[in-house]
């Protein structure tokens, strides 16, 4: 990333928020950008905000919606909530997780496509389970629905 352009866009989020300098939407602005928030981007905005490395950073880990490292450009939250675990949230996660190659600890996809994560609750228990694609509820999923939407989202890709 060059860090370069990152702080001209940094630049232009902070004059966005016209002389304020609300951190919480400034970081957000920052990780609609790039869907993250690059450890770059912390120290600088610490000089320009005049606001401690410390504060900044604590912010960014205390908000469990700001994620530092790279997410992909499609983003999905299963669900995990009693109702979706109960209704069989699980055996979601591991076909998406098993289609995609993804293992461990790893939950983005190495091109940056996809991002397969679990969420306590997505507030839509009575479509349960539910998932969610960049913020797009999906309800009544099965494994098998969520394989076919993954080939959609693919398929727009391709």
């Amino acid at each position: 990333m060059d860090k370069a352009e990152l702080y001209q866009k940094i630049d232009e989020i902070i004059s966005a928020h016209s002389g304020e300098k609300p951190i919480v939407a400034i970081l957000q602005d920052i990780q609609e950008e790039y869907r993250y928030l690059p450890r770059e981007a912390f120290d600088y905005l610490s000089e320009q905000l005049d606001v401690s490395l410390a504060k900044i950073f604590s912010i960014a880990t205390f908000y469990e919606n700001f994620s530092l490292s790279p997410k992909g450009k499609y983003v999905i939250k299963i669900c995990d909530g009693t109702a979706c675990h109960v209704r069989k949230s699980i055996p979601i996660l591991d076909a998406l997780r098993k289609e995609l190659g993804l293992t461990g600890d790893c939950n983005t996809t190495e091109d940056l496509m996809f991002t397969v994560e679990t969420v306590s609750c997505l507030g839509a228990c009575g479509l349960a389970p539910v998932l969610t694609v960049n913020d797009k509820v999906h309800p009544a999923m099965t494994p098998d629905k969520a394989l076919e939407l993954l080939d959609e989202l693919k398929q727009r890709e391709a």
